[in-house]
């Protein structure tokens, strides 16, 4: 009986590890991806930045060296045979 009750215990102690175990690769990988996460909304709001900030100069060039309108090129006429 008391061989019974080791072997009980045993499977209760195999089954507990094993869901410690797995909460801790599941928290690894929960603090992986919120790190992922925390990284590429940095990585977007510098591009974001730097985007801004280039629009922002082009805006300014433009204002200092206006870029003249194109010409229209003429119609050309195709002489009609006749």
């Amino acid at each position: 009986m008391a061989e019974f009750n080791q072997s009980i215990a045993e499977k209760a102690e195999a089954r507990f590890m094993e869901k410690q175990k797995k909460t801790a690769e599941r928290n690894q990988a929960t603090a992986e991806y919120v790190s992922e996460a925390k990284a590429r909304t940095i990585k977007t709001q510098k591009l974001r930045a730097l985007r801004l900030a280039k629009e922002e100069a082009d805006r300014a060039a433009e204002a200092l060296n206006p870029v003249a309108p194109k010409k229209k090129r003429a119609a050309v006429k195709k002489a009609g045979a006749a």
